[in-house]
C-alpha cells in the first residue's frame, strides 16, 4: 500500500449530537455510568506489559494513588456489572479489579479492564475510551449489519466496549495460517466475506491487528470467523481501497491463501452470499437502521476533503451511479453504499427497497 492509501495516523474525535444520544438511549445504549474514562488517567506510574517472549505488547499496567484505586474500583466493578448483568449487582460481591492497562499506541489511547472472579479466578475484560460518534456508529452498524452482536455503554463522554474473544489476526497469520490443522480453503472464503462485509457498510482500516479470529470445531473440521474489533475508521476516510482489507500489505498472507485456493466463480459466490446474508439482517432491523442512518447523514464524521474524495472514488468504482455526486455528508455515502452493494438483493421484495428509498 502507498504512504498516499495509508490510513490517516491521527484520527479527529467526533462528539455524540442530541440525535444519537436520543437514538442510544431508545436502544439501551447510553445511560449513567458510575465513572468516566477522564476518571483513569489520573496514572500514578505505569509498567511496559510483555508477551510471554519478553516482546513489548504497546500495553502499560496503570497503577494508582491508594486514595483514587478504591473509588476506581468500586466503579469499574460496578460497570462491568452493567456491561453484563444488566445492573444487576448481586454479584459483585465476589468480583475484583485485577488489572488495568493502558494503551498509547493508536487514537483512541484505550484502558483494557481485568476483571477476576475470587472464587475461582477465572477472569474477564472490558475496555474503556473516549467516546467516537465515527465508533459509536460504526459499532451499531456492526451489530445489525455483521453476524455479531455488539455490546457496549457510552456516557460521560465515555465508550465502554465489551472484549471480543478470538486470536489477533496478525498472531493468527503469524502461528496459526501455516499449521497442517487449518483448512486453508474455508479460512479463504471467510477472508473473502470479511472484506465484502467491511466494504459494503464502509468499515475502514481493517489491518490484521484491527481483527479477531474464531476458530470454531465442526463436524470433521474447523469454520472460522472474523471480527472487526476497532471501529474508529467507520466512514472516515476518503480513499476507497482503505475499505477493502485485501488491499492492507499486513492483510497479504490471507490475500495469497484466497488465490491459491479460490477460483473467480469462488469468490462471486461468496461476496453474494454475503451481501444476501447482510439484506436479510437489513430487513430484520429496517426501521432501527433507518433511524441509524438518517442521523449519521446529518452528522459530521469525516471532513469535506475526504468526503467528496470517496463519493468520487466510489461513484468512480461503480462505473458512474450518480447518487453518490449527491452525498453531502459521510452517513449519506454509507447509506447511498449499502443501497449499490444490496440492490439486486433489495429488488427482490419491492416494499423494503421503497422504504428505503433515497
Amino acid at each position: 500500500m502507498q504512504e498516499a492509501d495509508k490510513p490517516s495516523r491521527k484520527k479527529i474525535f467526533f462528539p455524540v449530537n442530541t440525535e444519537l444520544r436520543a437514538y442510544l438511549k431508545t436502544h439501551g445504549r447510553d445511560m449513567a455510568l458510575p465513572l468516566a474514562y477522564n476518571d483513569l488517567l489520573n496514572i500514578s506510574y505505569s509498567i511496559p506489559l510483555k508477551d510471554k517472549h519478553g516482546n513489548d505488547t504497546l500495553w502499560e499496567k496503570a497503577l494508582y494513588e491508594m486514595r483514587d484505586w478504591e473509588y476506581l474500583r468500586e466503579g469499574l466493578i460496578n460497570l462491568y456489572a452493567i456491561l453484563k448483568t444488566e445492573g444487576d449487582f448481586t454479584f459483585t460481591k465476589q468480583l475484583d479489579v485485577a488489572r488495568i492497562d493502558y494503551c498509547t499506541f493508536g487514537n483512541s489511547h484505550p484502558f483494557r479492564i481485568r476483571i477476576v472472579n475470587r472464587f475461582n479466578d477465572n477472569y474477564d475484560h472490558y475496555y474503556i475510551k473516549k467516546e467516537d460518534a465515527s465508533r459509536v456508529y460504526g459499532l451499531e452498524l456492526e451489530h445489525i449489519l455483521s453476524p455479531n452482536r455488539m455490546t457496549f455503554l457510552t456516557g460521560k463522554n465515555t465508550l465502554v466496549e465489551e472484549h471480543v474473544p478470538g486470536l489477533p489476526g496478525d498472531v493468527f497469520i503469524q502461528n496459526h495460517l501455516h499449521l497442517p490443522e487449518t483448512n486453508k480453503i474455508r479460512l479463504a472464503k471467510e477472508f473473502v466475506k470479511f472484506n465484502e462485509r467491511c466494504f459494503v457498510r464502509l468499515l475502514g482500516d481493517m489491518r490484521s491487528y484491527n481483527f479477531v479470529v474464531n476458530v470454531t470445531p465442526d463436524i470433521e473440521d474447523y469454520q472460522y470467523r472474523i471480527r472487526a474489533i476497532d471501529f474508529d475508521q467507520q466512514s472516515y476516510e476518503g480513499r476507497k481501497n482503505l475499505y477493502l482489507p485485501q488491499f492492507f500489505k499486513e492483510n497479504n498472507a490471507m490475500v495469497q491463501l484466497a488465490l491459491k485456493h479460490l477460483n473467480n466463480d469462488s469468490i462471486l459466490q461468496y461476496q453474494a452470499e454475503e451481501r444476501t446474508l447482510m439484506t436479510y439482517r437489513l430487513i430484520a432491523s429496517r426501521y432501527r437502521i433507518m433511524d441509524l442512518l438518517n442521523i449519521m447523514t446529518k452528522d459530521t464524521i469525516s471532513t469535506p476533503q475526504k468526503t467528496l474524495q470517496l463519493k468520487n472514488e466510489l461513484d468512480a468504482h461503480f462505473g458512474g451511479y450518480t447518487s453518490f455526486r449527491k452525498c453531502t455528508s459521510m452517513g449519506a455515502i454509507v447509506k447511498t453504499n449499502l443501497k449499490k452493494s444490496l440492490q439486486k438483493n433489495l429488488l427482490l421484495i419491492p416494499k423494503i427497497q421503497s422504504r428505503f428509498g433515497d
